[in-house]
């Protein structure tokens, strides 16, 4: 059952360009993945780290300029799903985020994991908008 969690649409008070170029690459999450997970790896398009003792792996599949960046995980994640950034400039140094997760998830998952989900995308875009507002 393919399930679809959107978070809430926040405020980055950062042109999109700048947000975009930053997102685009898992090398950029270096200094923020260090002490926060084990075995972090990262270039443009890949990352691998341990958490609570188990490994995963993201990738970035898409990327259109400015606007949107999609992810998906390696062959270590155990479930299907695809995690869309979106970036909209309503004014210059004013973008606005959303992030949408679709997870390939059974009745049993939905129910363990909806809510956790539902919470986690609106978490992250929190997380994302105020690192960059805080800069």
């Amino acid at each position: 059952m393919n399930s679809t969690y959107e978070s809430k649409i926040v405020r980055i008070t950062k042109r999109a360009e700048d947000v975009f170029n930053t997102l685009s690459k898992f090398d950029n999450f270096t200094p923020m993945a260090q002490g926060r997970v084990e075995n972090w790896q990262a270039d443009n398009d890949t990352c691998s780290f341990s958490l609570q003792g188990m490994t995963a792996g993201l990738r970035i599949i898409e990327r259109e300029e400015f606007k949107t960046i999609k992810i998906t995980g390696n062959d270590q994640v155990p479930m299907d799903f695809c995690l869309w950034i979106q970036l909209k400039e309503v004014a210059p140094y004013d973008t606005r985020m959303k992030i949408t997760a679709k997870a390939e998830l059974n009745m049993m998952m939905k129910m363990l994991l909806g809510k956790k989900l539902e919470n986690g995308v609106n978490s992250l875009a929190d997380g994302i908008a105020s690192a960059f507002n805080s800069i």
